[in-house]
């Protein structure tokens, strides 16, 4: 592993602890510093931007929460950049953009429209490529949706895995990772609102029709499917949504 020296410039008035670790995180995302470099001690930190070790450490916490960096004790110890993985990245804009939602910056209309159009693109590549592995895994899902005995969080739990399915099968990395959070976070927020209107019966179907689309490699006929089951659960929202004004008329009654 290397150490790696960089020179940072002056601070400005705001939080110190903000301003080194943006410029650490900076050196980062340039290039500067890479994947297990490792960074001078807090005492030297201290020196080169003439702060105290409390500041560096504040500036380290910051930078260690967004997991870019990482430590280790012992002789060979120290503090080193981190090469996080695509799991636990796509975790980070999970939690973020679950917290947008509940702050009211997403609304369900508009996540089902973006998902709609993410998903037939991930459709139509999934056509072309598909392995059966992906396929099998779809196949499963339905069979364990079909049971009439699974309850409401387990039907949603493998309706995430059926569309998580469906990503993987584009075999595109960055599809992959950008579906992560469109299906981990934004769509278990799509079933909390409407699991106590949609039936089951109708989103097994459209899953049928999905993948009979993709074993035949009928894109046309896979986007088709996707977006039916975008409509029915577009006019499934509206039908939660009238039921909750109704229930809030009946109380204020």
């Amino acid at each position: 592993m290397t150490k790696t020296k960089v020179s940072y410039g002056p601070l400005m008035t705001a939080s110190l602890a903000k301003q080194i670790a943006e410029q650490i995180r900076e050196s980062i995302t340039d290039g500067t510093l890479k994947a297990d470099d490792q960074l001078p001690t807090e005492e030297e930190l201290a020196r080169q931007f003439r702060v105290s070790r409390p500041t560096i450490r504040e500036a380290l916490k910051r930078l260690a929460a967004q997991s870019l960096i990482r430590s280790r004790r012992g002789p060979a110890g120290g503090t080193f950049i981190n090469r996080p993985s695509h799991e636990e990245v796509s975790s980070s804009l999970t939690t973020a953009t679950a917290l947008l939602v509940s702050l009211g910056e997403f609304k369900i209309p508009e996540i089902l429209e973006a998902r709609q159009e993410l998903e037939v693109l991930c459709v139509r590549q999934a056509a072309a490529c598909c392995g059966e592995a992906e396929l099998d895994a779809m196949a499963q899902e339905i069979e364990i949706q079909r049971q009439a005995s699974i309850s409401d969080e387990d039907f949603c739990a493998s309706d995430v895995r059926f569309h998580r399915a469906i990503a993987d099968a584009t075999q595109n990395s960055v599809l992959k990772f950008v579906m992560f959070t469109v299906i981990e976070a934004l769509q278990p927020i799509e079933n909390m609102v409407v699991f106590r209107v949609r039936e089951r019966e109708v989103i097994v179907r459209q899953h049928e029709d999905i993948l009979a689309a993709l074993r035949s490699k009928d894109a046309d006929a896979a986007s088709q499917a996707i977006r039916e089951q975008t409509a029915y659960l577009r006019e499934r929202f509206d039908a939660a949504q009238a039921m909750r004004r109704r229930k809030i008329g009946a109380r204020t009654a």
